[in-house]
């Protein structure tokens, strides 16, 4: 007789690289650099736009809730990881798993709607000038802050359910180094096609319709800025998309590998590539966002220079600039 809403295992054993079994202290110590070093990059980019009143604007209100939101996500993942790498315990419970678990889809998904807001934002302001402030005020943009936040937790609720209706009775190592839903799924001792296909709904709803909406928003930029005379114009306009186009093009690029495809696509020769891509996206790319920022930016850049010098507590003159108020 079928086992029905039982959940026999317990606890799950994260291997990690069992391949780099000699390798595991200096992936220690790289991870931990690269994890202290991405904590920094958005601890200063939050630190910088609360200071500096030239950004009290909408971009960088939700640069900063991007920033929040990548400190959470990779600290859902790196510290179970960096444990894992010096072998102390790499067992997870199954409440903690599926926490683990939901965390990195939410906070994810959080992300892909505050980059597609993001770019809507530049939409307005380039393509509206005129109406910018009224479309894009103070009240519109918390509201949309809020809004991703919430949505991000609700539409993840199905996902989370349908993975803790199956039963785990057998194996309970996981060949990743975190709880992500492909291996954890493989791992279930009832079919998983009906998890399987709420995830892939779930997952490919999210990622295409904000990507969609970024590239509209880029489309209809584009068409904008072709239309300015003159070139200085049309270069000031690109600069304050750029690196809003690197982050995006690295993070959906990604995304779109891992989870836009149907789970059962996963074979075992692509377990160690798959492990990579994750990698990548789940700690090295939140620590090359806050210096994508600041290198293609020049008034975070500008801001940075000012807090290095002692002189960010300054305020600019008055009339000026405008104070958003933040």
């Amino acid at each position: 007789m079928e086992v029905w809403n039982t959940t026999i295992v317990t606890h799950f054993i994260i291997l990690g690289f069992p391949s780099l079994q000699k390798l595991q202290l200096l992936l220690f110590f790289v991870g931990l650099i690269i994890y202290l070093m991405t904590l920094s990059g958005h601890i200063v980019i939050i630190t910088i736009v609360r200071l500096e009143l030239r950004l009290h604007t909408p971009m960088y209100f939700f640069l900063s809730n991007f920033s929040f939101l990548e400190i959470w996500y990779t600290s859902n993942i790196v510290p179970k990881m960096l444990q894992v790498f010096l072998a102390t315990d790499r067992s997870i419970s199954y409440a903690g798993c599926l926490a683990q678990l939901y965390f990195l889809i939410t906070l994810g998904t959080a992300e892909c709607f505050i980059l597609a807001i993001m770019a809507y934002d530049r939409y307005l302001a380039i393509c509206n000038p005129l109406r910018y402030p009224i479309l894009m005020n103070n009240r519109v943009c918390v509201r949309l802050a809020i809004c991703s936040w919430v949505g991000a937790f609700v539409v993840n609720v199905p996902p989370l359910v349908s993975l803790c209706k199956l039963p785990f009775c057998g194996p309970n190592e996981i060949n990743h180094f975190f709880c992500d839903a492909p291996p954890l799924l493989k791992l279930s001792c009832r079919d998983p096609r009906k998890a399987e296909t709420v995830n892939f709904i779930v997952a490919t709803s999210v990622i295409v319709s904000s990507f969609l909406l970024i590239v509209v928003s880029y489309v209809l930029i584009i068409v904008t800025i072709l239309q300015i005379p003159s070139a200085p114009g049309r270069q000031k306009a690109f600069s304050t998309c750029g690196s809003h186009l690197a982050v995006v093009t690295i993070f959906f690029g990604t995304l779109m590998f891992m989870y836009v495809r149907p789970t059962s696509s996963y074979s075992k020769d692509s377990v160690n590539f798959n492990k990579l891509v994750s990698m990548f996206y789940t700690v090295v790319t939140p620590m090359l966002n806050p210096i994508i920022y600041c290198l293609r930016n020049k008034e975070v850049k500008e801001a940075l220079r000012k807090a290095v010098m002692g002189r960010c507590v300054l305020l600019p003159k008055a009339g000026n600039i405008p104070n958003r108020g933040w």
